[in-house]
């Protein structure tokens, strides 16, 4: 407890002031470019994978990164994405799983989580995973079997996320995209689904290339220092291809 109560003095006297003027903007309401759907495991941190700063991300958080069917549930996963979806106007949704997932593990090996009916329970929106991998990757090692579970997963999820009246009207107005992820917590690397070829890749950067330069004469004062890209044009350059 103490590590926090020395964070809290730290943000107040160093980062605090130095971001006055963003968190007296965000005072007067926020405007995300982005939901972003995550598990609860404390090595990821959606901000710092994303580079972006308070008021950027929308964020979900649970175990397993786990996105109930609609009425499926009652808990707070369909309250957070109707209004991040129909209240904020979220132009992007992404679930992102990551490696290592103790939700993950406890699918594949319920003898990890005796003892926790709850967290069984929850898992049971993960049922459909399960069994993909059990019938697809059943002569693969434990640890591929992990891998791929926690792509299948994400990807069940977007399904489940498609039930959502509030997902189901903005994709057919066209204002919605949706995206899968998996972030490597060992290498730091973030992959994304492909849809055209129904696999994982690196996400890339994509930053348009500048319109040629007419030709002119040498300049007579040195070039100006190239203009910072806002962080929220940032993380949406990182954003996939949608699913």
């Amino acid at each position: 407890m103490q590590t926090l109560v020395e964070g809290v003095h730290h943000f107040r006297q160093n980062v605090f002031p130095s971001k006055l003027r963003l968190f007296k903007r965000l005072a007067k309401g926020q405007q995300p470019i982005a939901l972003f759907i995550t598990c609860s495991d404390s090595r990821v941190n959606p901000n710092l994978i994303t580079h972006t700063e308070p008021g950027e991300l929308f964020i979900l958080r649970n175990a397993g990164n786990i996105v109930p069917p609609y009425g499926a549930a009652n808990g707070g996963e369909e309250a957070t994405i109707e209004f991040a979806v129909a209240g904020l106007g979220v132009e992007d949704v992404i679930v992102c799983g990551h490696s290592h997932c103790g939700a993950i593990r406890g699918l594949l090996q319920p003898d990890a989580i005796k003892g926790l009916p709850a967290v069984a329970a929850w898992l049971s929106h993960a049922e459909a995973t399960r069994r993909i991998v059990a019938r697809k990757y059943e002569r693969c090692s434990l640890a591929e079997r992990l891998a791929r579970a926690t792509e299948q997963n994400v990807l069940v999820q977007l399904e489940h996320l498609r039930t959502h009246p509030s997902i189901a009207a903005a994709l057919a107005c066209g204002r919605l995209r949706l995206h899968g992820w998996v972030y490597k917590i060992e290498t730091g690397e973030v992959s994304a689904y492909d849809p055209d070829q129904q696999a994982f890749h690196p996400v890339t950067t994509v930053i348009p290339a500048p319109p040629p330069s007419p030709p002119s004469s040498p300049p007579s004062s040195p070039p100006s220092s190239p203009t910072r890209i806002p962080a929220a044009s940032r993380a949406k350059a990182k954003l996939s291809r949608a699913v």
